[in-house]
């Protein structure tokens, strides 16, 4: 029995012992298995990074050569490049002036509002559309040049930039034809109007003809001159009083009642009061209430006209050295003669003409006739300044004053000077003396006397009389 224990626990031990020893083997197998799947592992990840290294090379090597390639293909290029680039710098800087240039013309242009200067404008209407049709074309240019494969034409570009001027060339040559055929038309007819006239009156109408078609001043004083100047009177005259009525119109004022105060400081002035009102509703209402206004205007523009100065100073040059005196009046109406009075007076404000011409707008236009005509004051403010307005209504009264100006020169130039006279209300109608603004049949002129006065005549030494222009109204009773 023992011997069989004894052999049972000897077979347990050695199930022991051989178990441990398999476990033994088992671990150190597993431990050789490990050692191997991580040298294969590091191997393995060499062999990609060498395979990841030798891609990368290629590529860096492909992209080299690519890089040559092209570099070479742009160093054959860099000249054509260069000139593009060139070019396209050109033009944004052509780009650029014309831009700079479009603003400075409608700066001007901006200025010519204030003070308005008509001539100013239109040479800053004219910049400013040469300015934008220099932009047009360039905006062409730059389109044909994107068309054209990236180069651009010069020889299409100067024709492009010519063909404007070309036009206005050609324009120009039209009017300048058009304006031969004009001069030669008059010509002809002026040789046909003188070849029926002969001896003095032919000499007097050829003279006429010169003294108005052409700009030239006779080189003394005439009574053509005389004329012809009072005619430019008569004519501002009407200009300037058929201004000054639709401005009353448009003010909506009472045309009738401002024509009876006119009359009826005119006939307190020579104590006719009651005449006045008994014709002046038939003027209203026949719609002649501008030759009451233009009475009114020519009266105070010819107020003090006797004198040298109208006034303004005590000279006396006309008494103390007529003869210079004479010499000095024409040699300034042939100077003055051509003059826009506007420029006139924006070199010389205050010289002797823009010292009337403060005079006679004061006189003329009262202040509450010009703020209901304008809502303000602002035009007398500058006269009173001493500055002369830019206005349309200003302008039209420099030219009235100036026609009368010239009048007063030329009157002066005489030896003896010219009287003046002017008809007086009531008188009858002489017709050597007079010429009605109004046309009546010759059976009615006899029952027709004076109403009033529109512009006064002018008696010369010789005898020549230019009439005074009068508005003639039936007699009472």
């Amino acid at each position: 029995m023992a011997t069989k224990v004894s052999n049972f626990s000897d077979l347990i031990q050695r199930m022991t012992a051989s178990s441990c020893l398999l476990h033994s083997i088992s671990a150190i197998a597993c431990d050789f298995a490990d050692s191997d799947s991580e040298n294969y592992k590091e191997e393995e990840d060499h062999e990609q990074q060498v395979v990841v290294e030798e891609k990368e090379e290629e590529e860096y090597e492909n992209a080299q050569d690519q890089f040559n390639v092209n570099w070479e293909g742009a160093k054959d290029d860099d000249s054509a490049v260069r000139e593009r680039v060139a070019e396209l710098e050109m033009l944004m800087g052509q780009v650029f002036d014309a831009v700079s240039a479009v603003k400075r013309a409608y700066v001007s242009q901006q200025e010519a509002h204030c003070p308005w200067d008509p001539d100013k404008m239109r040479a800053a209407d004219m910049a400013v559309v040469a300015e934008l049709r220099r932009l047009g074309m360039l905006r062409e240019r730059y389109r044909r040049s994107r068309g054209g494969g990236g180069r651009m034409r010069p020889a299409a570009t100067l024709r492009e930039v010519v063909a404007p001027y070309e036009a206005a060339l050609e324009e120009l040559k039209r009017e300048v034809k058009a304006k031969q055929a004009e001069v030669d038309s008059l010509g002809e007819k002026l040789k046909t109007a003188t070849s029926f006239n002969g001896g003095k009156s032919k000499g007097k109408s050829t003279r006429r003809v010169s003294c108005s078609s052409t700009n030239q001043v006779a080189a003394a004083p005439a009574v053509e001159l005389l004329e012809a100047t009072m005619s430019l009177v008569k004519e501002a005259s009407k200009s300037f009083t058929s201004l000054l009525l639709s401005l009353m119109r448009s003010a909506h004022l009472d045309i009738a009642a401002a024509v009876r105060s006119i009359e009826t400081a005119s006939a307190n002035a020579t104590n006719n009061h009651t005449a006045t009102i008994t014709f002046m509703d038939s003027i209203v209402g026949a719609n002649h209430a501008k030759y009451a206004l233009e009475s009114y205007v020519n009266r105070k523009m010819f107020q003090g006209f006797d004198h040298e100065t109208f006034y303004m100073d005590g000279s006396l040059s006309s008494i103390l050295n007529p003869e210079q005196h004479r010499i000095d009046c024409f040699t300034q109406y042939r100077d003055m003669k051509t003059m826009d009075p506007v420029e006139l007076l924006s070199i010389l404000p205050t010289c002797r003409f823009g010292n009337f011409c403060f005079k006679k707008y004061l006189s003329i236009i009262h202040p509450k006739m010009e703020e209901s005509l304008f809502g303000d004051l602002e035009q007398r403010r500058q006269v009173l300044d001493g500055h002369h307005p830019r206005s349309q209504f200003y302008g039209e009264f420099s030219r009235l004053a100036k026609a009368v100006w010239l009048l007063h020169l030329l009157k002066f130039s005489f030896d003896p000077p010219p009287t003046h006279f002017e008809a007086s209300k009531g008188a009858d109608f002489h017709p050597q003396y007079m010429e009605s603004v109004v046309r009546i049949s010759g059976n009615g002129r006899g029952s027709m006397v004076v109403g009033f006065p529109v512009s006064p005549g002018f008696k010369i030494g010789n005898g020549t009389i230019i009439k005074a222009r009068v508005y003639l109204v039936p007699k009472n009773g």
